[in-house]
């Protein structure tokens, strides 16, 4: 369980199609109680690499703001087993994310990172989708 001096991430991925217009989403919880949160449209692409790229935007996040100590919820149950050395990454789109999510991760003096429910992960799901709907809105508007 995170402590006081742990910061709390939220990240999701969504994919309009597979692939398809795409945004990942995050939420970061500092220990003094700000909240960042974002939602960044990334065009055409599978809800995998969303996935990976929710992470690393919320991981870079963290570490730009000076968190050395980070659990992070997803509800995506492929990243966390891969992340936990689980699931072997075979997907050539997702092994370049995930050895830069492995970089990132060693930047930390703690890092966890644990499945949640669709429910428990509200405000990420809704920050992915909202960027997703934006990515297919800038594919009309070009």
């Amino acid at each position: 369980m995170p402590t006081d001096a742990d910061a709390v991430l939220y990240t999701d991925g969504s994919s309009l199609g597979n692939p398809g217009p795409a945004g990942a989403g995050f939420v970061l919880e500092e220990p003094d109680g700000t909240v960042v949160e974002r939602a960044i449209p990334l065009g055409e692409t599978t809800v995998g690499v969303a996935e990976y790229r929710a992470l690393i935007a919320g991981l870079s996040e963290a570490i730009s703001r000076g968190v050395r100590q980070v659990h992070v919820y997803s509800d995506s149950e492929f990243l966390c087993r891969q992340l936990q050395g689980e699931y072997k990454v075979r997907s050539a789109n997702i092994r370049p994310l995930y050895k830069w999510v492995c970089k990132l991760i060693s930047r930390f003096d703690e890092f966890q990172i644990k499945h949640t429910t669709r429910e428990g992960n509200q405000r990420a799901d809704a920050l992915a989708r909202q960027a997703a709907e934006q990515a297919k809105q800038n594919k009309k508007e070009n």
